[in-house]
This record gives C-alpha cells, sequence and structure tokens, in this order.
C-alpha cells in the first residue's frame, strides 16, 4: 500500500483543544477502532492518521436508542442489535461534515450490487477498504467513523443488473455472498464491493431517507 496520510478531522466541542489529554484520548480510540477493523494486515503499516475530532449529534444518537428500543421489543437477539462501527470516506471536509450534520441518506451511492441505492444506503465493514481503486502513496482524505446497529442480516447474491434488489421484510441489512474474501485474490474494486453493508430501514413498506441504525461518531 506504500505510506497513505489520511487527516483525522471531527467537530470540537467548546473547550476541546487538538492538543489536550482530551484530543490525544480520543484519537488514540480512532486510531484502535479503525486498526481493528483493517483487511489486510499489511494496513497496520500503510497509515498515518493525525488528528481526530468527536461527533456529538444527539438527534442522531437518540434515534439510535430508539431504533434498538424497537428491535428489543420485536424480539431481535443481542447480537443482532450489537454495536459495532463502518467507515465512509471522503476526499474533502465538507462532504464529511454534511454526512455529520444531515446523516447518511438514500441515493447516496454510485453501486448497487447488493440493493436498490435509493432505498438504503452503503458502508464499508473495513477501516482500510474505502474506494474501488487501489490506494496509492499521499492519498489523503477524512473517514468518517460511523456506529452500526445491523439488525438481522441477509446474505444476498451480487445483482449487477438494472433490476435492483429489494430490502428484504423481516430485515435490516444485506451483504454479499462473496464477503468472505482473500484479499491477495480480490482486486480493490471487488474487495470494496464485497465488503459493503446495504442497511435499510423500511416501514409500512416505505423506506426511511436516513436508516436510524447509522450514527456518525467521530472523522479522522
Amino acid at each position: 500500500l506504500g505510506t497513505t496520510r489520511i487527516n483525522i478531522w471531527l467537530f470540537l466541542p467548546q473547550g476541546f483543544h487538538p492538543e489536550s489529554q482530551e484530543s490525544r484520548s480520543l484519537l488514540q480510540t480512532a486510531v484502535s477502532v479503525l486498526q481493528s477493523c483493517y483487511l489486510d494486515s499489511t494496513s497496520q503499516d500503510g497509515f498515518q492518521y493525525s488528528q481526530a475530532i468527536l461527533v456529538e449529534n444527539a438527534v442522531f444518537l437518540n434515534e439510535l436508542k430508539a431504533f434498538v428500543q424497537a428491535k428489543e421489543a420485536a424480539g431481535y437477539s443481542q447480537e443482532e442489535l450489537e454495536e459495532t462501527f463502518a467507515f465512509l470516506l471522503f476526499d474533502n471536509e465538507e462532504e464529511a461534515k454534511e454526512v455529520c450534520q444531515t446523516g447518511l441518506r438514500v441515493n447516496s451511492s454510485s453501486i448497487s450490487m447488493l440493493g436498490d441505492p435509493a432505498k438504503g444506503v452503503y458502508i464499508s465493514k473495513y477501516a482500510d477498504c474505502l474506494l474501488p481503486r487501489p490506494w496509492y502513496h499521499g492519498k489523503s482524505g477524512y473517514i468518517v467513523i460511523c456506529k452500526l446497529i445491523k439488525g438481522k442480516v441477509k446474505v444476498v447474491s451480487e445483482n449487477y443488473t438494472a433490476s435492483y434488489t429489494c430490502p428484504s421484510p423481516g430485515y435490516d441489512c444485506h451483504v454479499a455472498v462473496s464477503k468472505n474474501i482473500v484479499p491477495s485474490k480480490a482486486s480493490p474494486c471487488q474487495a470494496f464491493e464485497q465488503s459493503q453493508y446495504y442497511v435499510y430501514e423500511v416501514s409500512d413498506g416505505s423506506a426511511a431517507e436516513r436508516p436510524r441504525q447509522i450514527c456518525p461518531y467521530i472523522v479522522i
């Protein structure tokens, strides 16, 4: 991969300074999350992170909590409601800010193999597999670390036709049949596509514009 520098950026709460103990602790937390979610073990030496900022959005946090409570009442297991992490990469700060302020919304993806992008959203499982192209030396950007509740997950076959796969009734997320890929045998495009979560929230036959089970957490 070479050495790739990723700037870490967050919304700074009042009184939060980049050189403070709180800032250093947050950076350590963010890097720990990223490194625990690499697809390729060689990525440990391939990335540099410089700064982290916390995203504090009470609306998203409350909606994530409400989603969990609703699914608990519906009989979901603790495993299905376990909080995990997923990742988005943006080339510029404004795009990262926007998703932290307005949430990850439908019609935001250019890929469609796991489900209709007009009815759900795509987000990456791995912190080093965030674009369908090879990383290159000097590449920089802004990674949004999101908290994710996957809920009930359905394994689906990749569909590259114009007849998109619809959200599955009784489920909350699609993953690819070939999700257990071998990095050395997959192209960057294949690895990216096959390690996506397709997340949706359907109520009374209508898909939510912004699934509540994804909550922006840190931008790095």
